[in-house]
């Protein structure tokens, strides 16, 4: 009989990843209204709408002529009580006024610059400034309005770094801590990952879902992820380099156990039980059963039985020494 012809893998050593998988939602660390935190007119609106502003960049500016007249005037009486008080500290020491009136002199300072200090605070605030670096968005009043004490400036999303919320099964809590690394993919741009690392596990498991809640921080350098998109995530848990993979159809099961085609030496074929660990839709991981080098039969295997003499093809079918597919001579 002649030797069938079946097509072999050369089992190497690869670096083989334990993950899991989740859908999740991008999400800003910080998103907050700018808001007036005073009733004045609008004198100006310094952003451009969109585009990224550096951490105490002026958002807004506010009418400031009542509000700084005020805090000149605060500023002469708190200088004035100043004067008074060193006035009147002389004077006790040379006996000339009483223990009280050195005691109201002071008061009166400290009440002078209270009032100096909370007007030069209300003129502070005639300067709308960005609390963080990010993105702002559409204005919500025009130059010229009059805001009242809330009113709604526009928005501040930090975009530099997104965060990532997702949940796992509780079978994983065992290998889920900070530090562990997160991959993504977005549909709004397919083909690509983005990298970051876990950086909030949930200590409480959910008693409905039996799940953990689970958070990652992702650098987001071009501000291309945005607030509200959807990811697929994938964690990596654990990480061999030198672990051991064949194609997934190499392997069969006969009850309980798992085999694989071996060929030998002499091109006959053995029939090896092996134990199988993380698997995916293209390879799957031997944990035990053969070793680094071991050839073995990826397709044509359901008409074998062990001693059978095999011809031995590379991937892709061709026989031993024929270009591989698409090659060029």
């Amino acid at each position: 009989m002649p030797p069938m012809p079946v097509e072999v893998a050369e089992v190497h050593p690869r670096v083989v990843r334990d993950q899991f998988r989740a859908l999740g939602n991008i999400e800003s660390d910080e998103n907050i209204e700018v808001v007036s935190e005073l009733n004045a007119r609008v004198v100006d609106l310094p952003f451009h709408e969109g585009q990224p502003v550096d951490s105490g960049a002026t958002i807004a500016r506010l009418d400031d002529h009542e509000i700084a007249a005020e805090a000149e005037r605060t500023q002469a009486e708190r200088d004035q009580a100043q004067s008074n008080y060193a006035r009147t500290q002389k004077l006790a020491a040379q006996g000339a006024v009483s223990p009280q009136e050195l005691e109201d002199s002071h008061t009166a300072l400290r009440v002078a610059e209270a009032t100096a200090a909370l007007a030069r605070a209300r003129l502070e605030k005639t300067r709308i400034r960005a609390p963080f670096r990010g993105l702002v968005g559409v204005r919500r009043v025009s130059r010229g309005a009059y805001l009242r004490e809330g009113s709604v400036i526009t928005d501040l999303t930090r975009v530099d770094e997104m965060k990532v919320t997702f949940t796992a099964p509780e079978r994983f809590a065992k290998d889920l801590k900070p530090g562990v690394d997160v991959e993504l993919s977005t549909p709004a741009f397919p083909g690509e990952a983005f990298r970051g690392k876990l950086s909030v596990v949930d200590p409480v498991v959910d008693s409905g879902t039996r799940t953990l809640r689970l958070v990652a921080r992702i650098p987001n350098s071009g501000y291309r992820l945005r607030p509200g998109m959807s990811a697929d995530v994938s964690v990596t848990l654990a990480e061999r380099s030198q672990a051991l993979v064949v194609p997934d159809e190499a392997v069969f099961a006969q009850g309980n156990q798992n085999f694989v085609y071996v060929v030998k030496p002499d091109t006959t074929v053995a029939l090896a039980p092996v134990e199988l660990g993380t698997r995916d839709s293209m390879q799957v991981e031997i944990v035990r059963g053969i070793t680094a080098g071991t050839r073995v039969i990826r397709t044509g295997h359901q008409k074998l039985f062990p001693g059978a003499h095999v011809l031995p093809m590379p991937e892709g079918g061709g026989p031993p020494g024929a270009p591989a597919a698409g090659a060029s001579s």
